[in-house]
């Protein structure tokens, strides 16, 4: 038989068995390659997060409070690994470090009894330096003393004007003496029960 048929008793050239893999192979049965898949287009870094947006946990508030044209409410708020007191304007966490008056911080303290905000231990720490009374000295500010890496801290809640408190963190500059830490202060609420209780011994708040 010619080659131009077959076994199959076809035109060599129509028979899909016999042609497959040859020349004579037609594009209509020869298997397509397989388009390339697009590679994943990349988005680049992610959005940042809205401004102001932070963790939020169970607080007691005070306030609101009039202050350069913002309504401002203080905080004393349950975080990860202990207590922050903050102020908030707009739902915005502001970047300083809070001032209210002193009778307002106490009220957090009982807030934070009745709402049950913290560990029974941390409730009764800043109950007994909310009932803290004056020793007989005098002084601006109380303070709760630590460490950041090298450098010694302090935790103060200071008198700032008549019966307003500010709460702040000061950090002891070798050379350049105390500097203010003008942001919300974070610590275990051992260390503002500590402070607290110092500032009420001598009159500060």
């Amino acid at each position: 038989m010619s080659d131009l048929f077959c076994r199959h008793n076809r035109f060599t050239a129509d028979c899909p068995i016999c042609s497959k893999g040859t020349l004579l192979e037609s594009d209509a049965t020869r298997p397509k390659p397989r388009a390339a898949r697009p590679a994943p287009r990349r988005t680049g870094a992610k959005p940042a997060a809205p401004h102001g947006a932070q963790f939020r946990g169970p607080y007691a508030m005070a306030g609101p409070y009039d202050r350069e044209g913002e309504r401002v409410e203080v905080r004393l708020e349950k975080v990860p690994g202990g207590v922050r007191l903050a102020e908030w304007a707009s739902a915005t966490l502001r970047p300083r470090a809070p001032v209210l008056p002193a009778a307002d911080l106490l009220a957090l303290v009982r807030q934070a009894r009745e709402r049950e905000l913290l560990p029974q231990r941390d409730l009764d720490r800043l109950d007994a330096a909310a009932a803290a009374e004056r020793s007989g000295d005098s002084g601006e500010w109380g303070a709760s003393a630590g460490r950041t890496g090298d450098l010694q801290e302090e935790l103060r809640v200071e008198a700032v004007g008549d019966g307003i408190v500010r709460v702040a963190r000061w950090i002891l500059r070798p050379g350049a003496g105390w500097e203010l830490q003008d942001a919300p202060p974070m610590l275990p609420a051992a260390r503002f029960a500590e402070a607290l209780a110092a500032a009420r011994r001598v009159g500060a708040a």
